[in-house]
């Protein structure tokens, strides 16, 4: 994909492989062509359309292994996949996951046109024609995903495309505050780790392919790895919880202990159930220590908040997790905090979902 010439997109200071592209500073004559070259350096090629010019616009991305996390904000636009664009691509193509944050949507691929309210989420394949209509101001957070590491085929893909999903729906209920929280953190948030995060996101595109093709999820192959899933969603929603352990995810999910160990032995990554806690805690501290309004939290009350009872112990982990203590940790994202400027209020701080 081009990467645009007309300004270079800027590396997130402190951040490695974190980058912003924004119209901030581009004269309105050249915007369009900016914008163009933005969308595509991130998401793939497309012809863009703008009822008059771009005002404003800006696209903040973080790499979760082979993935991107995506956060968009913008004015009226629409934008379309031709298969022109399609075949004269040399770069691989991309699924992309899209929550619709702030303002209204429209998607429309494989014969479908649907309307997106906002708290909705949707995917689509930008190996197939695409458009996409945003008439309003806009903010959407997007996982963008290489299809080979999606692993459905052509049939399966095409079921779920261009389908809203929202919170009332048994997979949207799951993926859409899921999807927010993993782009949300991406900024600060280990790559090994994030990659490990993005993989559920993965999984439930695979069961809500599973559920339109008429396969229930309990018998289909994909039945463990949404189980996993959701037991991850749980443990998302309850970190602060100092008394959250193996046993009572387990209890909660009406499964033996024994059996949610195996559920994760499954991944093959030699990360226990109580790892995994652990690690999402720190990954949550960190990234608390690191923004703006963290600042006025000492050290010991964003570890109480998410879940740590000692102070010392949070030291510890955190420094073998790290390399470094936690407050070293928040002096030196400092300089990055105060280097990020926001330009609007909504743009400032991302929002945290309800647990």
């Amino acid at each position: 994909m081009p990467v645009p010439t007309l300004v270079a997109p800027v590396p997130d200071p402190g951040l490695p492989g974190r980058t912003r592209f924004s119209t901030d500073g581009v004269p309105s004559a050249r915007r369009r062509a900016y914008w163009r070259e933005a969308l595509a350096t991130t998401f793939g090629s497309v012809d863009m359309t703008v009822p008059d010019e771009v005002r404003f616009g800006t696209i903040r991305t973080a790499p979760l292994g082979r993935a991107q996390a995506v956060t968009v904000e913008g004015g009226p636009q629409t934008a379309r996949r031709t298969r022109s664009l399609i075949a004269s691509s040399d770069n691989e193509d991309f699924v992309v996951v899209k929550l619709l944050h702030r303002g209204g949507a429209r998607v429309e691929q494989d014969a479908r046109d649907n309307a997106v309210r906002p708290g909705q989420l949707f995917v689509y394949d930008m190996a197939r024609p695409v458009r996409l209509t945003l008439p309003e101001p806009f903010e959407t957070k997007s996982l963008v995903l290489p299809r080979a590491v999606l692993g459905l085929d052509e049939s399966d893909l095409s079921r779920i495309t261009a389908s809203p999903l929202g919170p009332e729906t048994p997979v949207g209920g799951l993926l859409a505050p899921f999807l927010s929280r993993l782009v949300d953190a991406a900024e600060v948030c280990p790559e090994p780790a994030g990659e490990l995060v993005a993989r559920n996101v993965v999984d439930l595109l695979t069961v809500l392919a599973d559920e339109r093709r008429g396969v229930d999820a309990q018998d289909s192959p994909s039945g463990a790895r949404v189980l996993r899933a959701r037991i991850r969603a749980h443990i998302d929603t309850h970190l602060a919880d100092p008394d959250l352990t193996p046993a009572t995810v387990a209890r909660a999910h009406h499964i033996s202990v024994r059996y949610l160990h195996k559920l994760f032995e499954g991944e093959g990554d030699g990360v226990t159930v109580g790892r995994w806690i652990q690690r999402r805690r720190l990954e949550e501290c960190r990234r608390m220590l690191a923004r703006r309004d963290g600042a006025g939290i000492t050290v010991a009350g964003v570890a109480h908040r998410w879940g740590f009872s000692s102070p010392s112990h949070f030291g510890r982990v955190f420094r073998a997790a790290y390399g470094v203590s936690p407050a070293d940790w928040r002096e030196s994202a400092a300089p990055a905090r105060t280097a990020r400027a926001p330009r609007t209020e909504e743009a400032r701080e991302p929002r945290r979902p309800a647990a």
